[in-house]
């Protein structure tokens, strides 16, 4: 019998996380035939050659493909895609998969869709519908919803607005979000363990991420600068950064990092990768999850933990109550974590309600990249909501 061949892509270590379980499901099921490909952040000594985790974990990477130029502005970015296409145009030809699944919105899972489009590879998308207004993640998780066949959403209102942009009701799936499955699933660490690997009493401590916003030119230094200035009021409590992604201006935010952590080796420390485990471990315990990454709009409030959630980038994503937008001013960011520090806030957490759930997200996932028909699903159909 022959096997499906399902293909899955990732670049970076968050997206990997999330795609853990489904990349178990398929590798578990004697129908299905795993193909993976390795490529940007990844690969990069910079970020830590985060492969390596993914081969420790038990998976075979079929294809690696390097991409990433030595720099982070917008022309290398471009010129990142562009090698990227290449390399997934010869690697699909090696594998020949049967369906590419890929998850997100960053630049080369762009590459990979656009490649595959043209060379008639069926795309199944997890994660379509979502917004975030500040980055140039926006208009390429739409794209990608256009160039894909098969649609996996976190919930019902990104149905509709995948629907909306035109996809076939049949093809779009409301399976919930990976992260918050994880949550629910993984066995995390306790704080006795986490605090050995940190040399640390975690008591009382920040966990922060923070990414620039792509669409805003040349901003990200002085936001990163002011939320390093604000974290000075707060000097009771630790600091764990981990570090930005590869994008445009990723390498000064880190910089800046760098610098404040080497400024105050007492209390902050900055990690490139956690892994997933340890990083919804430290999640779990902290006090306060700031930036504008969506791991503190999705996965933090399952642990009922406040986020201060730093300008624009997510900007229209659906929010829990616990979680406090503000400008990325001194002033704002000081003012937002001593709301969500006060006993107020903390008392309102009690009852949140979720924007996001996942229980059998991944199997659910695996069950219908098994099971859909592929005989004619390269070919789409425009979908008008008016009818």
């Amino acid at each position: 019998m022959n096997r499906r061949k399902i293909c899955i892509v990732t670049g970076t270590r968050a997206e990997y996380g999330l795609l853990f379980r489904i990349m178990k499901e398929i590798q578990a099921d004697d129908e299905l035939e795993l193909q993976l490909i390795a490529t940007g952040m990844h690969l990069s000594p910079e970020f830590g050659l985060t492969y390596k985790q993914i081969e420790e974990d038990g998976f075979i990477i079929d294809e690696k493909i390097e991409m990433l130029l030595s720099s982070d502005t917008p022309v290398a970015i471009a010129k990142s895609m562009g090698i990227a296409t290449l390399g997934f145009a010869e690697a699909f030809q090696r594998l020949k998969p049967d369906i590419l699944v890929l998850l997100g919105d960053r630049f080369e899972i762009f590459s990979a869709a656009q490649t595959a489009l043209v060379m008639r590879i069926p795309v199944a998308h997890i994660s379509g519908g979502e917004l975030t207004e500040g980055a140039i993640d926006e208009s390429i998780r739409h794209s990608l919803t256009k160039m894909s066949h098969i649609h996996f959403t976190a919930n019902e209102d990104y149905t509709r607005r995948v629907i909306q942009l035109g996809e076939q009701p049949d093809r779009v799936f409301n399976v919930g979000d990976t992260g918050v499955e994880n949550i629910r699933k993984m066995t995390l660490l306790t704080k006795e363990e986490l605090s050995v690997y940190y040399s640390w009493d975690l008591n009382k401590y920040f966990l922060i991420t923070f990414h620039p916003a792509t669409l805003e030119s040349s901003m990200a230094e002085e936001q990163v600068k002011n939320l390093l200035f604000a974290l000075n009021s707060f000097p009771d409590y630790k600091i764990i950064f981990t570090k930005s992604n590869a994008d445009t201006d990723s390498r000064r935010i880190n910089e800046l990092i760098d610098e404040y952590t080497r400024s105050h080796p007492e209390r902050v420390k900055s990690f490139f990768s956690l892994g997933q485990i340890r990083y919804l471990s430290t999640m779990k315990y902290c006090a306060l999850v700031i930036g504008n990454s969506s791991s503190g709009i999705v996965e933090a409030p399952v642990f009922s933990k406040p986020t201060i959630n730093i300008g624009d980038r997510q900007k229209g994503r659906l929010k829990a109550d616990s979680i406090i937008d503000c400008p990325p001013t001194i002033n704002d960011i000081t003012e937002a974590i001593q709301l969500a520090l006060s006993v107020e806030f903390q008392n309102g957490l009690n009852q949140l309600k979720l924007k996001y759930e996942g229980q059998t997200t991944s199997a659910d996932i695996k069950d219908y990249l098994k099971k859909i028909d592929l005989s004619y699903i390269i070919k789409k159909k425009f979908y008008d909501i008016n009818r």
